[in-house]
């Protein structure tokens, strides 16, 4: 990745770190988060399509503990081929989800392109104290993951053929699902760092975390933090092709011993609208997590930071319940 010399003093997060978003100062105490993102469709449905890049582009600017406010629709589509119908159910759907998200579309823009890409870019704004960044994490706090993951396995396997209709059903909501809630606690209840867990898998987007904090994470994985029939998916080897270049790139700084190898596959996997990855304080973990209970966001605790040692990641660390 490139990153670029941060030169202008009113740019408080920019790629170094390897944040979700850039952070811009504006105003007195409050900041300009901004993201971009679009892909190919992961789905079946055009509509479900829409609301699922929705989804996933805003929940960049939750990862930072802002709040969305504006989006620039982006499409690439196909001069032939491509129904009108299907490219108007896409943007409808994009614009439903951003509805619900509160968000105003105040434009886009579109090219013709061989292969059908849609997304957005958002702008949101933040509180200066409250930004999540991925270099906030200290010794002794609480990680938490707040969705499930397997989305990039669970999409190959529907794209082969391979998935029943009741799960793809539950892939759609899963994918739609906003991480604003989740978000609003983590902010509401002094965590210090979060990331969403998008392309890189769970294991990428923790090391990020991990090296940008200067700790160790320890984590506790369990069957429970999978979507349903994941596990028997990645055990088939039914896997995106970025879940290889993942697990390539992050396994070494990552200790693995005695971990499943099915369930270390899918903590690899490329994930696409996934959960928030947090970091809270522990005199406030039994307050935020009643928070999330509060609001009905489906969370596991998923271990602890630690000093830094040989590995970023060390799974198997000590497990402190599943919710």
């Amino acid at each position: 990745m490139l990153r670029m010399p941060r030169k202008d003093r009113r740019v408080l997060v920019d790629s170094s770190t390897l944040d979700d978003a850039g952070v811009f100062a504006h105003g007195r105490g409050e900041a300009l988060v901004q993201t971009v993102d679009f892909f190919t469709p992961i789905v079946d449905e055009p509509y479900d399509f829409g609301q699922v890049a929705a989804a996933n582009a805003v929940s960049d600017v939750y990862a930072m503990g802002g709040v969305p406010l504006t989006a620039l629709a982006l499409l690439c589509a196909p001069e032939t081929g491509l129904p009108p119908e299907a490219i108007a159910a896409i943007l409808q759907g994009g614009l439903d989800k951003m509805r619900e998200a509160g968000v105003s579309v105040v434009g886009g823009h579109s090219v013709r392109d061989r292969e059908l890409k849609f997304g957005y870019s958002v702008t949101g704004l933040a509180k200066r104290r409250s930004l999540l960044l991925n270099s906030g994490v200290r010794a002794g706090d609480r990680l938490y993951l707040t969705k499930p993951i397997g989305t990039g396995i669970l999409a190959t396997a529907l794209k082969q053929g391979k998935l029943d209709e009741t799960h793809a059903r539950r892939l759609v909501r899963h994918l739609t699902a906003l991480n604003r809630q989740a978000s609003e606690v983590a902010v509401e209840f002094g965590a210090r760092a979060a990331t969403d867990i998008t392309g890189f898998g769970l294991l990428g987007h923790a090391s990020q975390m991990a090296e940008a904090s200067a700790v160790t994470l320890q984590l506790s994985p369990t069957n429970d933090w999978l979507l349903p029939r994941v596990r028997e998916h990645a055990a088939a080897l039914v896997v995106p092709g970025g879940l290889a270049r993942n697990r390539e790139f992050y396994s070494p700084g990552i200790l693995a011993e005695g971990v499943d190898e099915a369930l270390l596959t899918a903590l690899h996997d490329p994930q696409t609208s996934g959960g928030l990855f947090i970091a809270v304080p522990p005199r406030k973990a039994k307050a935020f997590e009643a928070a999330l209970l509060r609001k009905r966001v489906w969370y596991v605790p998923a271990g602890e930071a630690v000093a830094p040692g040989e590995h970023r990641v060390v799974l198997g660390g000590p497990a402190r319940g599943i919710r």
